[in-house]
């Protein structure tokens, strides 16, 4: 039990050391603007997703006018994209 215990306190520390812990979310949307470098893409809700070099994006697929699907992880307050999908192309 003991065991347990201490497991679940260095859980809890890692925890409040690090932050809370980022769950996975997933959005829709029209892209109303794409940044030149490639590096954030902006939904026509307001929503800001930042795409790091790691997510799998097709970038030549993007533009103001797609419908895309992305799954992201908030971090510091901004969104992380792991993987955007466009799933119609801009008219």
């Amino acid at each position: 039990m003991k065991i347990v215990k201490t497991g679940l306190l260095g859980a809890l520390a890692a925890v409040l050391v690090f932050g809370t812990i980022a769950s996975a979310a997933e959005i829709s949307g029209k892209v109303q603007a794409v940044d030149p470098a490639g590096k954030s893409v902006t939904l026509d809700n307001g929503t800001t997703l930042m795409i790091p070099a790691t997510a799998k994006v097709d970038k030549k697929a993007l533009a103001p006018g797609a419908m895309v699907k992305a799954s992201y992880d908030e971090k510091d307050g901004m969104k992380m994209v792991k993987s955007l999908q466009v799933t119609s192309a801009a008219k």
